[in-house]
This record gives C-alpha cells, sequence and structure tokens, in this order.
C-alpha cells in the first residue's frame, strides 16, 4: 500500500526511518505477524527487520508477543498519532516560548518601537504575537472586530489562560462582520476571559502586560457602519509608559461607571 506523502512526512516526523516507516505501514494491514511474514509483506530485507522491529518496539510503534517464533503486534495508529501530537505541541511550545524571549530581548532595542500595521490579517497576525507574549494580563477593547478574528482571539487567550494569563474584554454590543450584524458577546464565547459589553466607540485596543499595546483603526460604511477592511491600520507602541497609561485607563474604566449593557 502507497504512502500519501503527508502521512510518509507524519511518520518520519515521529522518528521512523523509512524502512521502519514501510513496516509500520505494513503491520497497519497485517495487524500482527512474525518477523519473517513481515518482511515477506513490506519486502524490507530480512537481514534488517529483527534489528528494525526490535527499534521500533523501543519507539513504542510496535508490542511484541513472546512465543516460537517471536510476534510483532502494531499499535493502533490513533494511539500512535495522540502520543506524539501531545509531545510535539509541547515541543512546539517550548519553542515557541524561548524564541519569543530571545526575540523580546532584541526588539526592545529598536530606537523607534512604534509601527505602524496595514491590513486587517496583518493586524490579527500581530495581536496574536502580543497575545502569546503576555505573561500576567491581556486587556483588550474591542469597538469592532474584522471577519475570523474571534476564532484567532479563541485560540491564542485560552492558550494564554493555561499559562496563568487573565483577559478582560470590553467589548461593543455589535458589529458588522463580512455582512452581519453580529452580537459580540456571542462571537466571543467560548474565551477563558472575563467578558462584559460596553457601548464604546469604534476602535480596537490590545495591551498586554502593560508593557505592550496596539491601537486599531478602520473607516466604516453605511448606516450599519461596516469596517472598510483595506483601511485597516495598527499603531503597535512598545513604550512601556504609554501601555501603562493605557492599561490604566482600561481599569479605570472596567471598574467605573461607564455605560454598559448586558
Amino acid at each position: 500500500m502507497p504512502l500519501n506523502k503527508k502521512t510518509w512526512n507524519s511518520l518520519k516526523i515521529m522518528g521512523l526511518t523509512d524502512y521502519e516507516a514501510t513496516t509500520y505501514l505494513t503491520l497497519t494491514s497485517m495487524i500482527s505477524g512474525t518477523a519473517t511474514e513481515i518482511s515477506n509483506d513490506s519486502k524490507v530485507p530480512r537481514s534488517r527487520i529483527y534489528d528494525i522491529l526490535k527499534e521500533m518496539a523501543k519507539k513504542g510503534f510496535v508490542e511484541i508477543e513472546r512465543g516460537r517464533p517471536l510476534k510483532y503486534v502494531v499499535v493502533p495508529p490513533a494511539e500512535i498519532f495522540q502520543k506524539h501530537r501531545q509531545s510535539l505541541m509541547e515541543d512546539l511550545e517550548e519553542a515557541e516560548l524561548e524564541l519569543t524571549a530571545d526575540y523580546e530581548s532584541q526588539i526592545s532595542k529598536v530606537p523607534a518601537p512604534i509601527w505602524l500595521i496595514h491590513g486587517p490579517e496583518k493586524i490579527i497576525k500581530k495581536e496574536m504575537e502580543i497575545i502569546s507574549r503576555a505573561k500576567e494580563s491581556i486587556n483588550i477593547r474591542a469597538g469592532f472586530m474584522f471577519e475570523g478574528e474571534a476564532e484567532h482571539l479563541k485560540s491564542k487567550i485560552n492558550k494564554a489562560n493555561r499559562r496563568g494569563v487573565k483577559t478582560k474584554i470590553m467589548a461593543a454590543p455589535f458589529a458588522i462582520i463580512g455582512d452581519k450584524k453580529i452580537h459580540l458577546s456571542k462571537e466571543l464565547a467560548g474565551i477563558n476571559a472575563e467578558i462584559r459589553i460596553y457601548q464604546i466607540p469604534f476602535v480596537k485596543m490590545i495591551v498586554r502586560d502593560g508593557m505592550e499595546m496596539m491601537l486599531i483603526f478602520s473607516k466604516f460604511s453605511g448606516k450599519e457602519k461596516k469596517a472598510v477592511s483595506q483601511s485597516a491600520i495598527g499603531v503597535w507602541n512598545q513604550y512601556p509608559e504609554i501601555a501603562r497609561n493605557y492599561a490604566n485607563v482600561f481599569e479605570n474604566m472596567w471598574e467605573g461607571d461607564m455605560p454598559k449593557r448586558g
């Protein structure tokens, strides 16, 4: 049975050699077999098959049943992929944290830490980057939202929540997303954050740890005030003094008597 290229690459990422991947593929069809049977079906040389099966057992891809002769039983693909998926995600998260720390230590040395970000895709990408650096808090004021932005926020904020980061979201009652008028409380459902609905202007803001922030603006069209995506611009700011000031204003509004709904 020939392997799909993506499947083959996945087996290699999980640490199998070419012969081991071929052997595992054969065993998923056989379920179990002796070394001779597996060698015959897989076309892996008999002189190599014993060492290959022994190594695959160490890696957790096959189990060995004692007897004469030994029998080799395939470990189900669902079990294999679940185990390696978790391990791979842990490795990726560790790498992300290490590289982010290096990035942060260098970017703070940039002479003018204020940048303009143009377009929804780049703005959302920068928002996710800011959230990924959060260590204690994320404050978001969402006067409007881009299409697909809520799903990105859900993924990143929930991941930050697992690191102990607390998120507060101050959202407008409605926004035009795509061509539909959306209740932002419903759009933001499933995000591990404290969410309140306020009557706020059509401006977005995200502040993390009182150290870094971005303000997002857009032109709006029609009576429904739909954001004109091409006009969207983000002002990314890494001056801690400014970020702290906006964080303080956010907290004062959050705790104060600003008009709110729901």
